[in-house]
């Protein structure tokens, strides 16, 4: 890690952690190549909560990215 990199990692540390984690978010996002222009809208919200609240209760399951991206892949003929 070079110098400045190292400086803004320090100041981003003694940011409060809300404020942290939205930085974290940004920049995994920036490497991933997510480009989040704008936040969801608030008609989402309900949905949301309806699909964490599936998940906590066991009705649902979650599949990690990486075991269902070669599906989509293929789906899409994009292998």
């Amino acid at each position: 890690m070079t110098a400045e990199a190292k400086k803004l990692f320090e100041q981003a540390l003694a940011r409060p952690e809300q404020e942290r984690t939205a930085l974290s978010d940004a920049l995994a996002n920036s490497i991933l190549g997510f480009h989040d222009d704008h936040d969801l809208s608030p008609e989402w919200n309900p949905e949301i909560a309806r699909r964490i609240e599936a998940v906590e209760r066991g009705e649902s399951r979650v599949i990690p990215g990486d075991d269902v991206e070669p599906c989509i892949r293929e789906t899409l003929g994009r292998a």
